[in-house]
């Protein structure tokens, strides 16, 4: 496998630009012959889908909800950066990247990160274009707030619904294109394979999920915007559809797999309430600028909170990091929390959450201040906990959120496989160890609306494409392949369910073990012990599984049923890269590797690069290919929040 950056050369503020002015280009009126298949319709599919139609592509969206609005990335919450700099605070384009990449913790491209920061402020005049209604001051001009691992208030927000109206913008915009004739929008389908011509991607095969047809489509390219896979945990704060099928089916067609085991453990979540959850509940990181977290001193203290004092209380992240306080990074917040709960101090009747207070902020600010902040957040929590945080504290215990890792992206975002491109969460490219808060959304609109028009140009006019159709050899092979493989899921089924386990008690078995050995923390033998586990796992799925119903109907079961079959392979791969990374960094903390006080402790000589990883096939172990990180204009440090 080749791995090829295409970073362009130059000084660093000048590689974008310099970029875009060397790529090839495409004729406007030759634009309408190319057809380009985008699959997900979240801000990263939405935006590249609206932008390619416009700009006279013609363009086949595919959707796994029944409509585009229920994308993931309506869930998002706190805002999205951009280096506007209206606080006159000091940011400034170079900042944001440098906040970026030292959030990272040092594991990403400085070129990919400083273009996304040069372009973070184009998407904000887009999206106030749109109409996206941004929060405002007194006066006008917008509003901003300060997220984790940031000195200064970059991050624009609606609320605690900023990917929503994100989204609705986007949509508005694809919904233009699809009324033009320019996207042909395909709701309800769910990709079931990447098809190969000639190496390069030329189509994919969907299911029909309401009729359970196996669809054929053909392209001169495909886009993948398919968002993360948190759920391989079970519990995790992602959309019940959420999935790594998509990513998974184009690794094994030749894609290689970027650092898997890099995923992000948010620190305010809904913590869990019991063994019958089905997911978790995301607290917006924008709570943290006026909440104080903080557990009792007194491990065996069982006072209601409220009547806890100030001198019986460990506010532990103010006292830890007195520069950064509760706006600390995700990585670094959600350890502490995981550290005060082993000690003893955890609150709630689990003994696994902290408190998170919003007395002081009330005294100080008032409550109708307050509640036109986070309002809408506070009325989530209170209606699934019946505890409202106007009263009394929040409980929080960090969840799976995010993944940094995904398929190995080059410059202009495509895979190790020509024509095959992958956007937003669903490439590794820009966050490294850790996101910061806020840039999710910025990574999804800068590769939608700015990057990806450029690359698929680029790619267009450097290659000579034949003519391809759903008919040929290379598309009845994938569709048969993908038959088969919903028959071998359904082969248990015939005789009952008596003697048979169902798809979410193994999805929650592979997840326990993943959270468990693959989490906060990772040991060595701890992984070796999950990756000695997992066959056994995969054997009683594939051998004593029951899905209910068949194929040719709405099926959820089954639906669920493939994707967790992917996660059990996928695991592997998780597991193998964390085993394979014996530093510390970011999210993933090897207990091996730390300072002496607890934090993560990286290993610049050894484990400065990308983990890639190639899928050799079935019962063959993976191998693992490096793309060493090269940093030119910063120095890697180890990370202080203090």
């Amino acid at each position: 496998m080749e791995l090829n950056s295409q970073i362009p050369p130059g000084p660093l503020s000048e590689k974008w630009d310099n970029h875009k002015f060397n790529s090839k280009l495409v004729n406007p009126a030759n634009r309408r012959k190319y057809k380009i298949i985008v699959v997900g319709t979240g801000l990263a599919g939405a935006s590249a889908s609206a932008t390619l139609a416009e700009q006279g592509y013609q363009v086949e969206t595919f959707c796994i909800q029944d409509s585009p609005r229920r994308a993931h990335s309506i869930a998002a919450q706190g805002g999205i950066n951009a280096a506007k700099c209206y606080q006159n605070d000091g940011d400034s384009v170079h900042r944001l990247f440098y906040d970026t990449i030292k959030g990272g913790d040092f594991r990403a491209r400085e070129a990919n990160v400083y273009r996304l920061a040069q372009v973070s402020n184009s998407i904000i005049d887009q999206c106030v274009a749109q109409g996206v209604p941004f929060a405002r001051e007194y006066g006008g001009t917008m509003a901003n707030r300060s997220f984790g691992g940031a000195q200064v208030s970059r991050t624009f927000y609606a609320r605690g619904q900023t990917g929503q109206q994100l989204l609705l913008g986007a949509y508005s915009a694809l919904s233009r294109q699809i009324h033009a004739g320019r996207v042909t929008m395909y709701n309800r389908r769910e990709m079931m394979e990447v098809v190969l011509v000639d190496g390069k991607a030329r189509g994919i095969i969907t299911r029909n999920v309401i009729t359970g047809e196996i669809e054929k489509y053909s392209a001169d390219m495909v886009l993948l915007a398919t968002g993360g896979y948190g759920n391989a945990y079970f519990l995790s704060t992602n959309a019940m559809a959420s999935n790594v099928t998509a990513a998974w089916r184009a690794h094994k067609k030749g894609a290689g797999f970027a650092n898997p085991s890099f995923v992000q453990i948010h620190p305010t979540c809904i913590p869990v309430h019991g063994d019958y959850q089905s997911k978790l509940t995301l607290m917006s990181e924008s709570l943290r600028n006026d909440g104080r977290v903080w557990v009792p001193k007194d491990p065996g203290d069982k006072r209601h909170p409220n009547d806890i004092p100030d001198s019986d209380r460990d506010y532990y992240l103010e006292n830890k990091y007195p520069s950064f306080g509760n706006l600390v990074p995700r990585d670094v917040a959600s350890r502490n929390a995981k550290e005060q709960c082993d000690l003893g101090k955890g609150v709630g009747s689990t003994k696994l959450a902290v408190y998170l207070d919003f007395a002081d902020a009330i005294k100080r600010d008032g409550q109708e201040t307050i509640m036109k902040k986070y309002g809408n957040l506070f009325q989530m929590y209170e209606k699934i906990t019946n505890s409202s945080p106007l009263k009394e504290p929040m409980m929080i215990y960090p969840a799976v959120h995010y993944t940094m890792g995904g398929l190995w992206v080059d410059y202009n975002l495509m895979t190790t496989i020509p024509g095959l491109f992958a956007l937003g969460e669903c490439n590794f490219s820009d966050h490294g160890a850790n996101r910061l808060g806020a840039s999710a959304l910025m990574q999804g609109l800068a590769d939608g609306y700015f990057v990806i028009s450029t690359s698929v140009a680029h790619y267009l006019g450097s290659n000579s494409l034949k003519d391809v159709s759903t008919s040929d050899n290379a598309f009845n092979e994938a569709q048969q392949e993908v038959g088969g493989r919903i028959n071998k899921l359904l082969k248990n089924s015939a005789d009952g369910p008596k003697g048979k386990v169902t798809v979410d008690e193994i999805h929650k078995e592979v997840g326990k073990l993943l959270w468990d050995n693959c989490g906060m923390a990772r040991n060595k033998e701890g992984l070796e012990s999950a990756l000695a586990k997992l066959p056994a796992i995969k054997d009683k799925f594939w051998n004593k599984v029951y899905i209910p119903g068949d194929s040719k109907e709405i099926n959820q079961s089954l639906e669920r049923a493939g994707r967790v079959a992917d996660f059990l392979e996928f695991a592997e791969i998780m597991v193998r890269d964390a085993l394979a990374r014996e530093e510390s960094c970011g999210c993933h903390l090897r207990e091996e590797s730390q300072t002496e006080e607890n934090e993560a402790k990286r290993d610049d000589e050894n484990y400065s690069h990308v983990s890639v990883w190639e899928y050799n096939g079935e019962g063959a172990e993976p191998a693992m290919h490096k793309e060493q990180l090269v940093f030119e204009n910063v120095t890697p440090s180890q990370r202080s929040y203090k």
